[in-house]
């Protein structure tokens, strides 16, 4: 009795330990370390996965979010979109360069300022994050170099005089990226040398820097380095980082993403929006047909669609919408002056649809060419026809009836009637013929054909 009280006893104390130190300990073998990797130009894609993978991070409270950065930059409106989101995250994110080879230039720069920790692996480099719109020479300025006081050697402008938007989003630049570089307490000179002067940064360099904290071979590697490091996240709640044992997951984007990944490339956003447009004027032409205009309409949606979410120039867009109505007028009435001025139109438009060149988000001019070389193909077809057309033997009124073969219906001494070209008509002539003989069409007058005895070798079909 006195063992089985004894067993009792310590099989109590055993559930108790287990009830106690079991939460603790799964906790810490559920550690998760989420990793979400960006391998393309900054967009609308881009900050609806990294939107997604911070929300999905939040909900499975993970320990960290890995930011892998590979990018030329992109728009500055989804670079913004990524730091509020960062900023704002519950869960603190680590940006990394990575892998070796791999860069964060422009907007990429940003966002390694934005994250909680930055990190970068051998081999890579960040900076040039100067404002793709001031790229360039300022306009109205001579093209002379300056001397050492500032001024052109042709005796033009100072240097230091700027067209007034070109300075105003470059110091608004440097004011955002010093203000990321204050709240993460990394070097902010060198952040505004990169935006004002293009700067950029090896990995041993940036780390020498205070831009970086950590150079890391791999994920694994990174995580054990910042095992134990505090960070500060949204509204000035620390965390102590406990990343050592934390396993890794990789966040893949959502079918959503992936698709918005297609349609907002503005060469892809661009023929959709002429097929479309082509495929309704196509079923207008031939009411009916039901594809072009399903196809067209689906196309037209999703590239208008593409361009609401990208930065594009609306004059361009008015040009190019007046193109192809000069080109549409052209297929029904042929003038040769209004295609070729729709063709100019709507290569002007294309040209200066997209207000920037942001890496990533520049109109091809192959594309351009290619479909205006399609639309010329059209105007050629179109003159072809209407030569064919004036060429031709004539099809309707009076002269296009002689020569036709008829059939006699019934006849009575000189009239009677004939059937020709699907129609029944009156007839009259100079022979007498009886019903089912084959005769030619000489002449009409009025509603009254003038036939004849049709020759031996005479067939179907008429002559000028």
């Amino acid at each position: 009795m006195q063992t089985l009280k004894a067993a009792l006893v310590a099989a109590t104390a055993l559930v108790a330990l287990v009830v106690s130190i079991g939460p603790g300990t799964a906790a810490d073998n559920n550690r998760v370390a989420l990793t979400i990797s960006i391998d393309c130009a900054i967009g609308p894609a881009a900050a609806s996965y990294v939107k997604d993978g911070l929300a999905k991070a939040a909900e499975r409270h993970a320990e960290v979010v890995i930011l892998r950065l590979n990018t030329p930059g992109g728009l500055s409106s989804s670079m913004r979109e990524i730091i509020t989101d960062v900023l704002a995250s519950p869960v603190p994110v680590i940006g990394y360069v990575a892998p070796s080879g791999a860069h964060a230039a422009s907007a990429g720069t940003y966002i390694l300022y934005a994250t909680h920790l930055a990190a970068m692996a051998p081999g890579t480099n960040i900076g040039a994050a100067t404002p793709v719109q001031i790229g360039g020479p300022l306009p109205g300025l001579p093209g002379g170099t300056p001397d050492k006081d500032g001024k052109d050697k042709d005796g033009g402008n100072p240097s230091g005089t700027k067209d007034a938007m070109t300075a105003k989003v470059t110091n608004d630049a440097v004011a955002f990226i010093r203000s990321l570089a204050e709240l993460r307490g990394r070097n902010a000179e060198w952040a505004e040398k990169a935006v004002r002067d293009a700067a950029t940064l090896s990995t041993n360099a940036a780390l020498q820097a205070h831009v970086i904290e950590f150079t890391a071979h791999d994920p694994a590697d990174l995580l054990r380095q910042v095992d134990g490091r505090t960070v500060e996240l949204a509204g000035g709640k620390t965390q102590r980082l406990a990343t050592r044992d934390a396993a890794i997951e990789a966040i893949d984007p959502s079918w959503l993403a992936r698709a918005l990944a297609v349609i907002t490339d503005p060469n892809i956003a661009f023929v959709l929006l002429m097929v479309g447009i082509y495929g309704l004027i196509f079923e207008f032409m031939s009411p009916g047909a039901v594809a072009p205009g399903v196809v067209g309409t689906i196309c037209l949606l999703l590239g208008l669609y593409a361009l609401n979410m990208l930065p594009i120039n609306y004059a361009g867009f008015a040009l190019m919408l007046v193109g192809i109505a000069l080109l549409a007028i052209e297929a029904f009435n042929p003038t040769v002056v209004i295609g070729l001025g729709g063709i100019v139109a709507f290569v002007l438009g294309a040209a200066m649809l997209f207000r920037i060149e942001a890496p990533g988000y520049a109109l091809s001019w192959p594309v351009i060419g290619i479909v205006a070389a399609m639309f010329a193909g059209l105007i050629l077809v179109v003159l072809g026809a209407l030569r064919r057309a004036r060429n031709g033997p004539l099809r309707t009124g009076a002269q296009a009836m002689r020569g036709l073969s008829a059939e006699v219906l019934d006849w009575s001494e000189t009239s009677g009637h004939v059937f020709t070209n699907g129609e029944r008509w009156q007839a009259r002539g100079t022979e007498t013929f009886k019903a089912g003989e084959t005769v030619e069409v000489a002449n009409i007058n009025d509603l009254t054909l003038v036939v004849r005895r049709a020759p031996a070798s005479a067939g179907e079909g008429g002559t000028a």
